[in-house]
């Protein structure tokens, strides 16, 4: 519980004695007050919406309810004052007593401060990244990596049961290229002249050790074989180099996968998975023969659309604007209808709770898919889509042209090399995932305010220097956490420590709704405020020195401010662990 729910319910509790015509009111009423620190800091340390939520069940004035809550509440020892403001806000402000409490108990948790109990929610699917095998990782799977992995990290520690997954598509004509493009490069192994890649091939040069290593593999054997014959021999073999080269990329910035799923196992082995899959839907008048209107922009074109019966799933009945095909006019299946077999998949491996994060130029699919899901679960499971928007690169604020070892792509593999993992990862994490974002190269490698990673990484690095020089200054003190929960944290008495304190109360709180709303950025926002009171507050000391982290003259002050900065460390280490950035014990 976090003291932002304590309170609500304490307000809850004082409406018996100040209200007590809210007796009557219905829980999910009550349920709706909500405690929540005030825009203005000015105006207190807490702001409850309880009048305003009250006012038109009980027929009173908001100021009347929040008056009289105010007072009832005054008699609480951990209010300092309760006021009225606007409408009928109820803001109130707590003593110093309490913040003192509050950091006892942020230090007695440790590092898992702000995290729920490991397991302890329900079974959750996130698929990310799901680029086809075909070429490495380029720079817009990159921000599709790492949003996908920072949702995952948030359900984990708000106590999810998290399983990470990625959709390999490999069913498609883009994988027959792909084998076709890595033949070309195994003829050149073996000494044949390649001038120019045919078009419609895959030309990175990417490809030309996995030529190189086809050849070793199986010399000039394939030569001799029809198209028909080596096919599925390299394509095998360039899915799994492809796939290998995936894993090498992600791993490069610490994400990995606990599934990986082949989309080709749907109707591999002597079962058709997907066929399974149309007649489950068949036996429920979930399908049907029948024609699909023309695309916008081609009605009444006869011969731009070309009308034909297909088998359609009955999208509509689930909140689809259309019914979708499932077999292409070959008899071959559309991608929806293998889509939505794997889904099936999902949810007959006890994933009620789906969350798939795409790029941006998939939003059409979204409703598809979602109606989907809802159908092959008779209304059990639930998919949500979260888009990740474009990444644009820039250096100095100029447009990047890095090498192109993929083609036409700046690949993630080139970015990393550059500036490294933190730095990639936090700044991917910067802005909400369905916003395009700027990456400036220049920006993230200085090291000012203005490269937030720089800044929240230097501020946990300072508080590791704060404890080894208060272990050389006063070595006989225990500086571990549960010591420090007992120093006399009232000499925390400067406006700068107390809001130290107050942001760190607010850690539980914004984990808990950066993993509702699925909002890692809402992480490294945080992280940056906190960061900054405490470079302020570090500052502040080099004028003032009275407000100096260690006094070797005054140890009790000296020892309520380590509490204090350790406590700042652990959290801004639980908020990087979930961005997945290490914190640093030293920058130079």
């Amino acid at each position: 519980m976090t003291l932002f729910d304590d309170f609500a319910a304490r307000i809850r509790s004082a409406l018996g004695k100040a209200v007590p015509e809210a007796a009557s009111l219905a829980d999910d009423i009550l349920a709706r007050i909500v405690v929540e620190p005030p825009r203005d800091a000015a105006h207190g340390d807490l702001a409850s919406n309880a009048a305003l939520i009250l006012a038109k069940p009980l027929g009173m004035k908001p100021r009347d309810i929040a008056t009289r809550l105010g007072a009832e509440l005054a008699h609480d020892a951990d209010v300092e004052s309760a006021e009225v403001a606007g409408p009928g806000f109820l803001n109130l402000r707590l003593s110093q007593a309490f913040w003192a409490n509050q950091l006892v108990a942020i230090l007695k948790a440790g590092d898992r401060y702000g995290y729920s109990v490991p397991d302890s929610g329900e079974a959750v699917n996130v698929e990310y990244v799901s680029a086809n095998p075909t070429g490495p990782l380029h720079v817009g799977h990159c921000r599709g990596a790492v949003v996908g992995d920072g949702i995952a990290n948030l359900l984990a520690a708000t106590g999810e049961k998290v399983t990470r997954e990625y959709y390999i598509n490999d069913a498609g004509s883009q994988v027959d290229v792909l084998a076709r493009s890595v033949y070309l490069r195994y003829l050149e192994a073996l000494g044949e002249a390649v001038d120019e890649i045919p078009k419609g091939l895959y030309p990175g040069d990417y490809l030309v050790p996995v030529g190189k290593a086809l050849a070793e593999k199986y010399g000039e054997a394939l030569k001799s074989q029809d198209e028909a014959e080596w096919l599925p021999t390299v394509r095998a073999f360039a899915i799994e180099a492809m796939l290998e080269a995936i894993r090498e990329d992600l791993a490069s910035l610490d994400i990995r996968h606990d599934v990986f799923f082949s989309e080709r196992s749907l109707t591999a082995n002597g079962r058709d998975r997907v066929a399974e899959f149309i007649a489950w839907l068949e036996e429920r008048d979930l399908v049907y023969w029948g024609t699909l209107p023309p695309p916008k922009g081609q009605e009444g074109d006869d011969e731009a659309w070309d009308e034909r019966e297909q088998l359609l799933f009955r999208a509509t009945q689930f909140g689809d604007d259309v019914d979708r095909a499932l077999k292409k006019a070959d008899g071959g299946y559309t991608y929806f209808a293998s889509d939505i077999a794997y889904h099936f998949d999902k949810y007959a491996r006890g994933f009620n709770h789906m969350i798939d994060v795409w790029g941006a130029d998939h939003g059409g699919y979204v409703k598809r898919m979602t109606a989907a899901v809802k159908a092959v679960s008779e209304g059990n499971a639930a998919l949500e889509v979260q888009l990740s928007q474009l990444v644009r690169l820039f250096r100095g604020g100029e447009p990047v042209r890095m090498s192109k070892r993929a083609g036409d792509l700046v690949t993630l593999q080139e970015v990393v090399e550059e500036v490294g993992r933190d730095a990639v990862r936090f700044m991917m994490l910067t802005r909400k995932a369905d916003a395009p974002l700027d990456f400036d190269f220049k920006v993230v490698t200085e090291q000012s305010k203005d490269n937030p990673v720089f800044y929240v990484q230097y501020a946990h690095a300072r508080t590791a220097s704060v404890r080894r020089q208060f272990g050389e200054e006063l070595p006989d003190l225990a500086g571990d956490a549960a010591s420090l929960a007992a120093a006399d944290l009232s000499r925390l008495s400067d406006p700068g420590e107390l809001q130290l304190v107050k942001l760190l109360c607010d850690w539980p709180r914004l984990l808990r709704a950066a993993a509702q709303s699925r909002e890692p950025h809402r992480v490294a926002y945080y992280l940056y405020d906190l960061a900054s009171a405490f470079h302020v507050h570090w500052n502040k000391g080099k004028e003032a020195p009275q407000l100096r982290f260690i006094k070797p003259d005054d140890v009790e002050t000296s020892y309520a401010r380590l509490a204090l900065v350790t406590a700042v460390g652990m959290v801004i280490r639980a908020g990087l662990a979930v961005l997945g950035v290490e914190a640093p014990e030293e920058m130079r």
